[in-house]
């Protein structure tokens, strides 16, 4: 299991260094000049080339981007055009609400994904273990941006429950501290839904499939024949052995859930990092 593990972060990193490398590639073929976007339609040639001198854009490609992965490294990541701040800064103030939301909808998609399993893998072929699997299949497959759209549009314009935009209200800070409290739960509501929803599908899926391998393995039976009930059958003994591969899913998963608070973060306006992205 530490050997697939260790493949699995092996891969991953490879994919990282190509996804670095061919983004680096695709912003230098890019149409368009950065130095003329920075200075303006104004700058003269002598201005043009002191600015290109000084971001290096003079240099060859392979120094480029030796010095672009150096000072990535350093924690360097340059200067935001549109704002003007250091790009570093404006994701640490931006990582605290992404890292609310994405924490709080793994724990949530996981604890019911884990009772849904194991509902499922306890009912198996049965017409509520169909229609879990249908519901779990479609919410795994919704786009996170679509979902949180219809969400925003039966709760916030229909229904009038929920509002569909930001962390607080305008008022927020002039309001006392349970009403603000009650005030960024309401805010949190939709957006988090949104991300657990679509977690609570994967993870009903895998605990259902690890489940049901160990309900077959040969120490099952012997639990059955020694007349256990059916309920310490699947809680003590299924359960237990299928949470070891359901654990190594909730690590594997954490980029999967923080690249859909991108889109997640872009509907609803909250002020995380997947907004900083997008903007």
């Amino acid at each position: 299991m530490l050997a697939r593990l260790g493949h699995r972060l092996l891969a991953g990193l490879a994919v990282v260094v190509g996804v670095v490398t061919l983004t680096f590639l695709l912003l230098h073929l890019a149409p368009g000049d950065p130095v003329d976007i920075l200075l303006g339609p104004r700058a003269t040639v002598e201005q043009l080339t002191s600015q290109r001198r000084a971001l290096g854009l003079d240099q060859s490609l392979a120094r480029q981007f030796a010095g672009w992965l150096g000072r990535f490294a350093r924690g360097d990541w340059g200067t935001s055009i549109a704002t003007g701040r250091p790009v570093r800064t404006m994701l640490g103030d931006a990582w605290p609400a992404t890292a609310r939301l994405v924490a709080l909808s793994l724990i949530l998609s996981y604890l019911v994904g884990l009772a849904l399993g194991a509902l499922q893998a306890a009912r198996s072929g049965s017409r509520l273990d169909t229609l879990l699997s249908i519901v779990s299949v479609t919410l795994f497959g919704v786009p996170g941006y679509w979902l949180g759209l219809m969400l925003v549009l039966v709760f916030t314009y229909w229904a009038r429950l929920l509002p569909a935009f930001g962390i607080a209200g305008l008022d927020a800070e002039y309001v006392p501290g349970v009403s603000r409290l009650v005030d960024s739960l309401r805010h949190l509501t939709l957006p988090l839904a949104t991300l657990t929803l679509i977690g609570i599908g994967g993870a009903a899926r895998f605990v259902r499939g690890a489940m049901l391998e160990t309900l077959h393995q040969p120490f099952m039976t012997t639990a059955w024949a020694k007349g256990l009930t059916p309920r310490r059958v699947v809680g003590r003994h299924a359960l237990r052995n299928a949470l070891t591969p359901v654990v190594i899913l909730l690590g594997l998963s954490l980029p999967a859930l923080f690249s859909g608070a991108v889109f997640v973060e872009a509907v609803f306006a909250w002020p995380g990092v997947g907004r900083v992205l997008v903007e």
